[in-house]
């Protein structure tokens, strides 16, 4: 009989979607185990191999998990709020609701397609009214907490998009969306204060198992340093206010750096001699993203502007040092001001260099100040230079000139942090409209929570506008509203929320997703939580995770979810690349279509070989012939059934290899190795043909290889007569095979046998022998006997179960 893919793979799907096989309970005996995917954005182009991956792991773990006796979540659902859909349905004239609907169509389609476990009836889609009306409620209680809030500040801009970023959005320069230039621009924003959380965010990590990488990406991002906050005083009387991880360097600090965009700027233009050159530099920073200011210029020539007519005076020491503006200071990082100690710190050396600002050794160590600085580990140098620091080692003057700085009140201990807030506004029209109300009499009002949800409204035109504004901003109908304070004339919000807002709490909707008057119920929310096990790519480690766990968090301290951290343990997948090892595109022509290969080889080929193609973690290389052994091993499991003897005992020759591989293939599941666990039941299969299979034999196999193959195992075990003797039940409802821990042990080994240190033969001999046996076994090989013919063995070196070493001499 013919393995019919194309006509076995429909029929199991139809079958696990009418008899809901794989819908989970709210509340059960069982262990609970919450599985987790990211959900996909629903492009037009489909579902693709970079999803399949992911898909196909956590998929076999959620089908193991359920033969362990859990009752598993194992849900799927759409981010599919966002640009590109709004820029197709410009492109093609067709709305965004209409583009997204179809497109999850197709995805549902393909997902089903691949005979993923998901339960079904827990879809959830970020454009769904029903849905997003809890992304707005969430907002609104944000505001009321503080945590949102409107300010003008410099963003950065998508030139193509035009739209406003996150800097976690900003990649190398370009926008990580479209690859488009990005460039600076002041605008409005709604923006969430993430930065409240900076030190939550860091030490929770601790306690949770992610893999260590995740863990190293998330703390380098929020980027925590300890330092001191120290006021400078302008000599036109302002206060200068810098952070410094160094404040033992203060008598070397020799000139100060501001931001152009700091606000003293524009405040001292009539009082600077040199207006039109600053101005024009002020022009040019502008039109810089932050990465080419900073991450591009890291190598390059230092520029810059003295401003001439305003100096800053040292507080440690009362000199006049010059104020310059630079682009690599940020406004939005830190105070917006920088002292600089050109003697300790490569950047401000060659920019002392520069512009011949002096240079004043401050730490004694032997170190040349035109190399790296001292950072504050290198807590053995001296304090030179540096008043009633002298004589001090850096360990120590750093506490010194801290508690100096507080009891003069210039100055006090910091902890400052690299995370920015959450720049949350989009000026687009596809995402979830702000419940907010402007009134020129009482500010900014949220929507009354009895009107939610703030539905989007149609519009005709999806274009952005000329002046960066929403194109809601043309929906007079829809922005003018009563102000639910005062009841005044008022308009609404325009901008929308990301497309990271909707993705920030979606896994605490599978728990509970049809609930009309919450997120989701507090016991859903209590048996469910945390999730167990959520597996994602590398690439949304400071986007999505860390969003994420800050709204989780903000929700358990309003007393909403039950958990502190939403995710139990963090898994990623590496790459899959094209044939060569090139990264799949359009533009290579190498891109693989899963709807190709199902059609071809099947489903259960196409799982089987995207976890057969190396390591989870790494990235891994497309190999169309790899993909063909994959189904030739199928068609072997499949034609193996026809040689399967009757016996419901176990062939005697298979038990050991039997029970090693139910042992292994769980283990390997469990740590996300999945090539080994499949290459251990090729094996199996080869051990079966060689020794003969019982239908006891068989069995084991399907429900070992169930996870990895779901269709083509199910129909056998149909076919075989399982199914019957089971009740009816499926292979994916039987529970795990059981081993013996004795049996997994060989009870016998092949050893190397060496006479006079080279190798002449192997033996087999029972496991855990001793010398004299193990001897006895070699001296009885007719390969070995003969070098010993004539022989008298004078020593024996013995490794249990690897070698014997025969060490002869000629016989008197």
């Amino acid at each position: 009989m013919k393995y019919d893919f194309a006509g076995i793979e429909p029929k199991w799907q139809k079958k696990w979607q009418d008899g809901k096989v794989f819908a989970a309970e709210n509340g059960s005996d069982k262990p609970k185990f919450y599985g987790l995917v990211e959900f996909p954005y629903p492009s037009g182009q489909g579902l693709h191999v970079g999803h399949a991956r992911p898909y196909t792991a956590m998929d076999v773990v959620a089908r193991k998990k359920r033969m362990d006796g859990y009752n598993v979540l194992f849900p799927m659902g759409y981010d599919a709020f966002g640009l590109p859909t709004e820029n197709y349905a410009i492109k093609n004239h067709i709305h965004p609701a209409k583009v997204t609907h179809d497109n999850i169509a197709n995805f549902t389609r393909q997902l089903q397609m691949l005979g993923y476990s998901f339960d079904w009836d827990r879809v959830i889609n970020t454009t769904d009214p029903a849905y997003y009306k809890w992304t707005q409620w969430i907002f609104l209680q944000l505001f009321k907490k503080g945590l949102a809030y409107k300010t003008t500040m410099p963003v950065n801009w998508c030139t193509s998009c035009k739209c406003v970023l996150a800097n976690e959005e900003v990649v190398e320069g370009v926008c990580e969306r479209c690859g488009s230039p990005v460039i600076r621009k002041e605008k409005s924003q709604w923006m969430l204060k993430i930065t409240e959380y900076a030190q939550r965010l860091i030490d929770d990590l601790d306690g949770l198992d992610f893999i260590e990488r995740v863990k190293t990406q998330q703390k380098n991002w929020i980027g925590r340093s300890t330092g001191a906050e120290v006021t400078f005083k302008a000599t036109t009387g302002e206060d200068i206010v810098v952070f410094t991880t160094r404040p033992d360097t203060l008598f070397g600090a020799t000139y100060m750096v501001i931001s152009p965009e700091h606000k003293y700027v524009q405040a001292w233009k009539d009082k600077l001699s040199n207006w039109d050159e600053v101005d024009a530099y002020v022009q040019e920073a502008a039109r810089k993203s932050d990465f080419e200011r900073t991450e591009l210029a890291a190598d390059k020539e230092k520029t810059g502007v003295m401003l001439q007519g305003v100096r800053a005076v040292n507080p440690v020491n009362g000199k006049e040092i010059p104020i310059f503006i630079s682009d690599y200071v940020l406004a939005s990082y830190g105070t917006g001001a920088i002292m600089a100690v050109p003697a300790h710190d490569t950047r401000d050396w060659a920019f002392a260099k520069k512009f011949g600002c002096e240079i004043i050794e401050v730490v004694s160590g032997g170190e040349d100040v035109q190399k790296e600085a001292f950072t504050a580990k290198d807590d053995t140098g001296i304090m030179v230079n540096s008043g009633f620091l002298d004589g001090l080692t850096v360990k120590e003057a750093i506490p010194a000139v801290t508690k100096w700085l507080t009891e003069q009140g210039i100055g006090h201990e910091k902890v400052n942090y690299k995370l920015r807030d959450w720049v949350f506004s989009r000026q687009r029209y596809w995402g979830e409209p702000i419940p907010m109300v402007w009134c020129d009499k009482c500010g900014w009002q949220p929507l009354p929570e009895d009107q939610l949800p703030l539905l989007l409204p149609d519009v005709e035109s999806y274009e952005p506008t000329d002046d960066g504004e929403s194109p809601l901003s043309k929906m007079t109908d829809w922005v003018n509203t009563t102000c639910p304070h005062c009841h005044g004339p008022a308009k609404r919000e325009t901008d929308t929320m990301p497309q990271w807002a909707g993705s920030s709490w979606y896994f605490l909707r599978y728990m509970d997703p049809h609930n009309p008057d919450a997120l989701a119920s507090k016991e859903a929310m209590n048996y469910w939580s945390p999730v167990d096990w959520y597996n994602g790519g590398m690439e949304h480690t400071t986007l999505h995770l860390l969003y994420s766990r800050f709204w989780h968090k903000f929700l358990y301290d309003i007393g909403v979810v039950p958990t502190k951290e939403p995710y139990a343990k963090r898994t990623s997948h590496g790459m899959i690349l094209g044939e060569g090892g090139e990264k799949m595109s359009k533009s290579r022509g190498n891109v693989v279509n899963p709807n190709d290969v199902v059609a071809q080889y099947g489903a259960d080929t196409m799982r089987m070989y995207i976890m057969f193609i190396g390591d989870f973690e790494k990235a891994a290389a497309w190999s169309d012939n790899a993909v063909k052994g994959c189904k030739r091993f199928l068609d072997r499991v499949w034609n193996l059934s026809e040689q399967v003897t009757d016996s419901l005992e176990h062939t005697a020759a298979n038990e050991s290899a039997l029970h090693k591989a139910i042992k292994k293939v769980a283990g390997d599941i469990d740590a996300m190795k999945f090539n080994t666990a499949i290459a251990t039941l090729m094996a199996l299969v080869n051990d079966f043909y060689a020794n003969g299979c019982s239908k006891a034999d068989y069995g084991v196999l399907l429900l070992l290889l169930n996870p990895f193959a779901p269709h083509m195992t199910e129909e056998l075990w149909e076919s075989m007569g399982f199914a019957q003797a089971h009740g009816g039940r499926m292979a994916c409802q039987q529970s795990w095979p059981a081993y013996d821990e004795s049996k997994t042990v060989a009870s016998t080994v092949t050893m190397a046998v060496q006479v006079g240190g080279k190798l002449r033969g192997t033996v087999t001999v029972p496991a855990g022998c001793d010398q004299d046996t193990a001897v006895a076994a070699a001296k009885a090989d007719a390969k070995v006997a003969k070098f010993l013919d004539g022989m008298e063995i004078v020593k024996v070196i013995h490794v249990p179960g690897k070698l014997v070493n025969l060490i002869v001499k000629p016989q008197a």
